[in-house]
């Protein structure tokens, strides 16, 4: 079975609401098996328009990601985070 990946790129405009942000995702994370492979560290844009911060979350298969990403608890934490930033959160899935 291919596996699940949210991917976020952010531009954080409230670093210290974004800090509660991460620590409720961390925590839902911890819930719903995810595996973070990327989370924040250094970037550069090859092609196009960056973001400052990128993140990429693995999950044991789409479904597990979309059931994180719905999830009561992830969602309080994006109630938190959407003053805080600007971006955009993809779900795709792998290759299998």
């Amino acid at each position: 079975m291919a596996k699940g990946y949210i991917i976020v790129r952010m531009t954080v405009t409230d670093p210290e609401t974004y800090k509660e942000y991460a620590a409720m995702a961390s925590e839902a994370m911890k819930t719903y098996g995810c595996k973070p492979l990327v989370r924040g560290g250094r970037s550069e844009a090859l092609e196009g328009e960056a973001r400052p911060r990128n993140v990429v979350l693995e999950f044991e298969s789409y479904e597990a990601a979309r059931t994180y990403y719905y999830s009561p608890e992830y969602q309080a934490a994006v109630e938190k985070r959407r003053p805080a930033g600007i971006g955009e959160v993809v779900l795709v899935e792998g290759v299998d």
